[in-house]
């Protein structure tokens, strides 16, 4: 099939997930010590799809998302998920075929998701606090999708990652910040963090991010500063240069960034828990996609630890 058409089939509702499948992502409900138990591969296992379409209930509604299983992958053993964040106005399966990742994670076999944001003033979009869209938990979404995926597909808990282009990578930052229970690192681009709630992230543990960001972003500055785009829903973006900082004092990085390499990335590699902080650089670019051939070995040696 090709990559963004949709094969309808087996919708799952988070309901279907076990106890101890939602247990082994957000926790046993005591708060107690997680036991560390070999990964059960779903049986009969899950068969390579390019496209389908999966429905998850979170609250009161029903959210979607495409799923991607690349043709590696054989159900036999854990990989890792990757989800990924579609822009404003956009759609999971929209996404899917824009997504730089998939040509670069399927020889891993990685199973890839693309959720669907609720409609807020500008069209499809994530919460992730002052903007794009009122009165939806899209943490609790991307948390029920990750349980939901792993209830019908062999994926490693430790190797979840987030990813997401413009809003989406708005996203990313978000879960980065109050997901990284659930997600081990994560590769925002076009987007930073925001100086409303920026104050407001701080993740139980250091965690990798890779972001990417070009100098002439017509729609996020560079620079940071104030932005209007969606009505009703200001906000000021901290930059990219401010972004890369705060994410290395959250994570307790030390001493100066690398110099940029050749492909624009700098990195705070003195970080507490061997995490890693990057920040890649187009000079010339605009609405900078991640490079997903850079990003994807970054996150995939830094696992849930």
């Amino acid at each position: 099939m090709k990559r963004g058409c949709i094969a309808l089939g087996f919708c799952l509702a988070v309901a279907a997930c076990t106890r101890a499948d939602l247990d082994a992502i957000t926790g046993p409900p005591d708060g107690g010590t997680d036991v560390v138990t070999p990964v059960s591969c779903p049986s009969p296992a899950l068969q390579p799809v390019d496209a389908v379409m999966q429905t998850v209930q979170v609250g009161g509604d029903t959210r979607s998302y495409v799923l991607h299983v690349p043709p590696a992958y054989d159900g036999s053993k854990p990989v890792p998920l990757v989800v990924d964040f579609h822009a404003i106005g956009g759609t999971g399966a929209q996404w899917l075929g824009g997504s730089p990742y998939p040509d670069v994670t399927d020889p891993d076999g990685a199973v890839m998701a693309y959720p669907t944001g609720l409609a807020g003033p500008s069209g499809n979009a994530w919460n992730i606090g002052p903007c794009c869209v009122a009165g939806v938990d899209d943490v609790a979404f991307a948390k029920a999708l990750v349980a939901a995926v792993r209830a019908m597909a062999c994926i490693d808990p430790k190797r979840v990652y987030a990813t997401g282009f413009s809003m989406g990578g708005g996203m990313a930052h978000f879960v980065g910040c109050h997901a990284a229970d659930v997600f081990a690192a994560v590769a925002p681009s076009a987007f930073d963090l925001l100086q409303e709630n920026a104050g407001g992230c701080q993740p139980p543990r250091p965690i990798t991010v890779v972001a990417f960001r070009g100098n002439m972003d017509p729609f996020v500055p560079y620079d940071g500063g104030p932005s209007a785009v969606v009505p009703g829903m200001a906000v000021t973006f901290l930059g990219a240069q401010g972004t890369f900082q705060k994410w290395a004092d959250i994570d307790k990085c030390t001493g100066s960034p690398s110099a940029p390499d050749s492909n624009g990335c700098s990195t705070f590699a003195s970080c507490a828990g061997n995490v890693e902080v990057v920040l890649c650089t187009d000079p010339a670019g605009g609405r900078a996609q991640s490079d997903a051939a850079i990003a994807w070995p970054i996150l995939k040696r830094h696992p849930l630890p």
